[in-house]
């Protein structure tokens, strides 16, 4: 049995217990099937089961029981009609993308992508005949004038990663279908807790569940959510043939991720919060972006499309590349790696990890310079960080 949404719960009741299909056992955790296929009471059970006229599973790259909690967990956070889960974020990415394209189509996307993402559309895509455009994200009218007759799909993540510059998602979302294009829209950095997109206009929603929603370095994971026309129509078949599909485990790890999603969120954001306070002025840093300070850039749009700041905070580190060096190999709590979200502190330099592969003047206009430190701020005590940052910043 499977328990129904209740729109009447709050977010944090739902986060525990939506989705929960339950055996005959009665069990308390979800459960975790781990089986490749299923059997069935007949020759003519499996032909209905495959021609979707009888309810069951057949195979787990399809389908299963623990993989559909998750997703529909997600579906109820994300406020959408349905989900499809997948191994990585980039699987979901990936599939999200080439589901909605052919041969002769044309994608724009916002600059300022995730090095990999970027790499979809500008590289793999073209491969198979569908063009690109690459605009600044948060100008209205370069989405606007980028837009051809081909024009099938749009591509933005908001916070970007990592310079943190916001994107109207309800200003793109309007250009995109008075072109007839849908709009798919990244959300990692700002979580479903903070930022919902469907609800601005978006047509569909990735994460990288690695990220917050596992939230604890344990595995890799990644869900695409949408309408169930949008799913059916562009995800559902390149996902259930090409099978980019995530394991049981994983999404039972995920699932039971979730339940303290808000929990951890929140108490990241209120370190984040803090940190950035303390450290704006700090004078060994040439900036300090962070979507929860009445001073970013496009804080207007943030109070209007956003309802919290975000666990992720830009350093721009004096001495470029050899300053932020110096400050990263000094710190002694918070660890180096491109990992983000995690109940650890995180820093990496992405200009010679997550977008090396890009040119100084490419990385210019994505708002990278050579001394960005990304920080992904984690449960620690937030005096700790503190401090060790600020010893960091002395060796800079």
């Amino acid at each position: 049995m499977t328990a129904n949404r209740d729109p009447d719960y709050h977010l944090e009741t739902r986060l525990v217990h939506d989705g929960q299909l339950r055996t005959p056992f009665g069990e308390t955790s979800e459960t975790l099937f781990i089986t490749q296929g299923f059997v069935y009471e007949s020759a003519e059970s499996a032909e209905r089961r495959f021609l979707n006229e009888e309810p069951g599973y057949s195979y787990s790259r399809y389908s299963n029981p623990t993989i559909d909690m998750f997703e529909q967990r997600m579906a109820s956070l994300e406020g959408a009609e349905t989900g499809r889960a997948t191994a990585s974020g980039m699987a979901a990415v990936t599939a999200a993308m080439v589901g909605q394209v052919q041969a002769g189509d044309h994608v724009v996307a916002a600059r300022g992508l995730f090095g990999s993402c970027r790499w979809v559309v500008e590289d793999f895509l073209p491969r198979f005949g569908v063009d690109c455009t690459l605009v600044d994200g948060i100008n209205l009218d370069a989405w606007r004038k980028a837009v051809r007759p081909q024009t099938k799909a749009f591509l933005l993540e908001t916070p970007s990663n990592p310079s943190l510059q916001i994107i109207d998602i309800a200003g793109v979302a309007a250009i995109a279908h008075e072109a007839g294009a849908t709009l798919t829209v990244d959300n990692v950095f700002a979580t479903p807790l903070y930022q919902k997109p469907l609800q601005l206009g978006a047509d569909c929603v990735v994460y990288s569940a690695t990220k917050h929603i596992d939230g604890q370095g344990r595995c890799l994971g990644g869900i695409i959510l949408g309408s169930t026309e949008f799913i059916e129509a562009k995800v559902q078949q390149f996902l259930r043939m090409t099978g980019p599909s995530i394991s049981p485990f994983n999404a039972w790890v995920l699932l039971k991720g979730l339940e303290t999603l808000s929990l951890r969120v929140e108490r990241q954001t209120a370190n984040a919060g803090f940190l950035a306070d303390s450290l704006h002025d700090h004078p060994k840093l040439q900036a300090l972006i962070y979507p929860g300070r009445a001073d970013h850039p496009q804080a207007v749009l943030i109070h209007r499309q956003m309802t919290g700041g975000s666990t992720m905070i830009a350093l721009d580190v004096k001495g470029g590349k050899e300053g932020a060096f110096r400050f990263m190999n000094a710190l002694r709590l918070i660890r180096i790696s491109n990992n983000l979200g995690d109940a650890k502190s995180l820093v990496t330099h992405p200009s010679t990890t997550t977008h090396q592969r890009f040119s100084p003047e490419l990385r210019a206009e994505m708002g990278i310079s050579d001394g960005i430190v990304r920080l992904s701020v984690g449960l620690e005590h937030r005096d700790d960080l503190l401090a060790d940052l600020t010893t960091a910043l002395e060796a800079v």
